[in-house]
């Protein structure tokens, strides 16, 4: 990380997806800004900006994190995970193709986050139960649904992943 001498500019050096990415940003930029205004990576989406909605949701170092409350800064160094990264080779994950499946998603504002939420619970716990992934999605507000379509697409790819040789 340096910083301009002309302004308090931070030249950051992310790793983004797998990717090394390039920033400049002012010091209060947070992640979910840098993301999508810096990196063109429009998947995190911004609801309350106060990290309660869980719609800015990504995965920093394999961990859940509220990109609307970390600033850019902190990330460098880190391995960061956006929607984007989620699938590989043009093929959907297990949970993606299962929230297709099952509908497991309305207007899609809040689904990104969520299904970074999942990621972790699922890489954590592959025998996850309806409870620990109600329990899970308790950080996400999704106005859209009754939560049921997202749970059975949870527990859907839960069943996909025990299924993997």
């Amino acid at each position: 990380m340096t910083t301009s001498s002309e302004s308090n500019a931070l030249s950051l050096t992310l790793d983004v997806n797998g990717k090394a990415c390039e920033a400049t940003v002012e010091p209060r930029t947070t992640l979910a800004d840098c993301l999508r205004n810096e990196l063109h990576l429009t998947g995190t989406h911004l609801g309350c900006e106060h990290g309660v909605c869980g719609a800015c949701t990504v995965l920093v170092d394999g961990r859940t994190a509220r990109s609307c409350l970390m600033l850019a800064a902190q990330a460098e160094g880190c391995r960061v995970t956006t929607i984007e990264g989620l699938s590989g080779e043009g093929e959907l994950e297990p949970l993606q193709q299962a929230f297709w499946d099952r509908h497991g998603l309305q207007c899609g504002f809040c689904t990104p986050g969520v299904l970074m939420t999942l990621t972790e619970l699922l890489r954590d716990e592959p025998n996850a139960n309806e409870d620990a992934i109600r329990l899970a999605l308790s950080g996400h507000l999704c106005r859209c649904t009754g939560y049921q379509n997202i749970v059975a697409a949870a527990l859907s790819a839960v069943e996909c992943i025990r299924r993997r040789p």
